[in-house]
């Protein structure tokens, strides 16, 4: 009994370690988007706003179209993980079938490469086909963000299903497109959802990508946070607002689908043990 209460305890202790600074990191931003100008800048620190005040939200949303940044950014994640959907599915099935480990690996080492890599021979192309300022060049350079991501997890998700399974559809006459419709995809949803989600949130914030290839009208959230800071001063209430109002979608998806993230990577490590 004395032994698990210690290994609880140095369990919670590491928990906290790990999180404590992502947290206190949050609650300051919290405070500062909720503070005047003078408490912003006060020496020794404000923490708790008094009172509270909401114009530093009024100043983000009267910047500049944020609903607009909104609905942009909703489109090209959308997109960029619908298309990765599309294409990393099928991908990660045949290669788990077929074993491809090496190109598995390839696509993770595509995944690690830096952006600014993909960027400049791309934004090339795109400034010579006249696309540059759309969104399109913007959903087609976040495929290169979700498309590894999705493959990557989804093909270790299904290799964790038993090949006996395709065996048996195979005695039963089905081709190699209805064993992955009929058998592979129903069994593969939870970590294929994980994975989506996880597309999702990388695309979401992502900024290298929008900061160089959209437009004034067609800019994604963190790219117009970015346009809040100034040469002169930073605004640290408008951009405290302004980095809340971006994380808070992503942050209210997580909470409201965590089950399905915990039970999709869960179920992907004890299937065919």
């Amino acid at each position: 009994m004395t032994r698990k209460l210690i290994d609880k305890a140095l369990l919670a202790l590491c928990v906290f370690l790990l999180v404590s600074p992502a947290i206190g990191f949050f609650l300051w931003m919290l405070s500062l988007a909720f503070k005047n100008d003078v408490d912003n800048l006060a020496y020794p620190p404000v923490f708790i706003p008094s009172p509270p005040t909401l114009a530093n939200f009024e100043k983000v949303f009267d910047s500049g179209p944020f609903f607009q940044y909104f609905l942009n950014s909703i489109t090209v994640s959308g997109l960029a993980t619908l298309v990765a959907l599309l294409i990393g599915v099928p991908a990660g099935y045949g290669i788990a079938r077929l074993k491809a480990k090496k190109l598995l690996l390839t696509i993770l080492i595509a995944r690690m490469t830096p952006a600014i890599s993909f960027l400049i021979p791309l934004f090339t192309l795109f400034q010579a086909l006249g696309l540059t300022g759309t969104l399109a060049p913007v959903v087609i350079t976040h495929l290169v963000i979700t498309v590894p991501i999705m493959v990557y997890i989804v093909a270790g998700y299904f290799e964790t299903l038993p090949m006996e399974l395709d065996e048996a559809g195979l005695m039963d006459g089905c081709s190699p497109w209805q064993r992955f419709r009929h058998i592979a995809l129903p069994l593969a949803r939870p970590g294929i959802t994980v994975a989506a989600i996880l597309a999702f949130i990388f695309s979401w914030n992502n900024f290298i990508f929008g900061a160089v290839l959209a437009g004034r009208e067609t800019r994604t959230l963190p790219v117009a946070i970015y346009n809040v800071l100034t040469f002169e001063q930073i605004a640290w209430g408008p951009l405290a607002a302004a980095a809340i109002l971006v994380t808070l979608p992503v942050l209210v998806l997580t909470l409201v689908i965590q089950k399905e993230i915990v039970g999709g990577l869960t179920a992907g490590g004890v299937k065919g043990g």
